[in-house]
């Protein structure tokens, strides 16, 4: 990926996977430790296995987090690369213009 602005098919698949609080609360988890297998993120959060798994398919899907696979567990990270990318597009082309106040 590139470092420029998102254009309007990828803003969108990025803010609809973030459009769910518990997908905002696994991307929290996983930049405060850095990377984490699955298991922690299940224990971090009051869910059962397949509801995190499925909200962290939606986030790879994404290109929000990234999984790579361990032996018998899939170690997951966030992509900076797309969350700096998300805030260059809401900076550079959605923020709100500017008056001389």
């Amino acid at each position: 990926m590139s470092k420029s602005p998102f254009n309007d098919q990828q803003m969108a698949n990025v803010c609809k996977a973030l459009g769910h609080p518990v997908r905002i609360q696994i991307l929290r988890y996983l930049l405060k430790e850095d990377q984490c297998v699955c298991g922690r993120i299940v224990e971090a959060l009051p869910l059962a296995q397949s509801t995190v798994s499925q909200h962290l398919k939606v986030l790879k899907d994404a290109g929000l987090v990234r999984g790579t696979i361990n032996g018998p567990s899939t170690c997951y990270c966030v992509n900076k690369e797309t969350l700096t990318r998300l805030g260059l597009t809401i900076t550079s082309e959605l923020a709100p213009c500017r008056e001389n106040v």
